[in-house]
């Protein structure tokens, strides 16, 4: 994704389920200018580039999902994932953690172990969200079915770690181009769309609708200094809670 930078270790951004939108209000924040949605619910998505944030206020200024960074391929470990993840959760922010994938580098199982053993767990806890598998910046090398079998192994392994499918967050030119617009994951798989505009576009193949969408990588929420990824889950919080306890 795309945490003002790249979700890499170096300055990124990220290219962005299973919930149906009852036409309701539409839940706009004051603090940063935000596509309207309805019955939608407020989320951001960070990484160390935000530096120390007070999840307290973040919660206060309506933010009720986020997702984290805590890894990426095998050998690196988000430096305040420590901090932000209890931090969060203290506050009352609904989490979830996200892997920043690195195909070249090794196994899909090989990462999403290190993932599911650092962080990338999850528990039914009422404030827990299923893991992240966070797909760009290119094709790593590899082919378009090399790419399919690499996310089925994640996916897999991380399934049979935690007993949760993990969400991919990914763009659709990314989808069409790495994995030749594969539809096999959508069954299972809640979709994070990164687009950052008014709406958020076509969708990967297979899916036929977002669970969560970045709409852009330059928001402001309190509590944090900076830009900041904003997200909108698709639908109200009590759909979101029933991602959250494996319950939808």
């Amino acid at each position: 994704m795309s945490n003002s930078g790249s979700r890499a270790t170096r300055p990124r951004h990220l290219l962005s389920s299973v919930f149906t939108v009852a036409a309701l209000v539409a839940a706009t924040l004051a603090v940063t200018a935000a596509p309207a949605q309805a019955a939608t619910t407020p989320g951001i998505d960070v990484s160390h580039y935000q530096g120390a944030i007070n999840w307290t206020s973040v919660r206060n200024a309506g933010i009720q999902w986020a997702y984290i960074k805590a890894t990426e391929g095998t050998t690196f470990k988000d430096s305040r994932f420590n901090t932000n993840y209890p931090a969060a959760h203290g506050a009352g922010v609904i989490r979830g953690a996200y892997h920043f994938a690195r195909p070249a580098a090794s196994s899909g199982a090989a990462q999403a172990n290190y993932f599911a053993s650092n962080g990338g767990a999850w528990s039914r806890d009422n404030l827990t969200l299923p893991g992240a598998l966070d797909l760009e910046a290119g094709c790593h090398g590899l082919s378009q079915s090399g790419m399919v079998a690499w996310i089925r192994d994640f996916l897999n392994t991380y399934r049979a770690r935690t007993g949760r499918h993990a969400v991919i967050y990914t763009t659709t030119s990314w989808w069409s181009s790495c994995t030749g617009n594969y539809s096999g994951f959508a069954s299972t798989s809640p979709l994070w769309i990164a687009r950052w505009a008014s709406a958020p576009g076509a969708l990967p193949a297979g899916w036929g609708f977002y669970t969560m969408w970045q709409y852009t990588s330059t928001g402001s929420v309190p509590g944090i200094s900076g830009a900041v990824d904003r997200d909108w889950f698709n639908g109200a919080r009590d759909r979101l809670l029933a991602l959250a306890n494996n319950t939808a």
